[in-house]
């Protein structure tokens, strides 16, 4: 792509911002696309034909870009229904919790956030759906869902921090030392 061409498409800025932003609705969003657009036309300023419009080739890589702005956010968004649908629905607690049999947890659940203690006692050690206790929280389904993730993943860190290969192996017999840790 020439300088020229290059700074013809620059100058008409707001024109495409104006473009993207109808599509979009949010101007900080509308700014990202844009931004990437102009990075896929220097990448690709070569495909451009001498007998096409450098305005009208432009447009169409915005076109694209926004086709795949909203392609990606349906794609995400659809992960994580399912996922939060999978944890909703999960009979088995976190197989973290039933492999390791070292009284640890116990501990390692006092040294965790409050809110992430309580979650993890309710839904993996207790008998409460995931669901359940999002509406006892006044939470939606998969806010809860990304509670939990986060709760078990600060767990594991507590339990390797106490008790190293245990953690990750399972043990029956218990010979971890309960060490001093800090709160996650």
């Amino acid at each position: 792509m020439s300088e020229t061409m290059l700074n013809s498409l620059l100058d008409l800025r707001r024109q495409f911002l104006g473009f993207v932003q109808r599509r979009v609705h949010e101007r900080a969003v509308a700014e990202d696309i844009l931004q990437t657009a102009y990075l896929r036309a220097l990448e690709s300023g070569s495909d451009l034909r001498e007998d096409e419009s450098a305005v009208a080739w432009f447009y169409r890589i915005l076109r694209n870009a926004v086709i795949d702005h909203y392609r990606r956010r349906t794609t995400e968004g659809a992960a994580l229904e399912r996922w939060a649908h999978e944890l909703e629905t999960e009979t088995s607690p976190d197989p973290l919790l039933h492999e390791t049999s070292c009284q640890c947890i116990a501990g390692a659940l006092d040294l965790l956030t409050p809110a992430y203690a309580r979650l993890l006692r309710e839904v993996d050690l207790g008998e409460v759906t995931l669901s359940s206790y999002a509406h006892s929280e006044g939470i939606t389904p998969g806010n809860a869902a990304v509670r939990a993730h986060r709760a078990r993943a600060a767990l594991r860190k507590q339990l390797i921090r106490c008790c190293g290969t245990c953690a990750t192996h399972g043990c029956l017999d218990c010979t971890c030392r309960a060490t001093v840790a800090v709160r996650v």
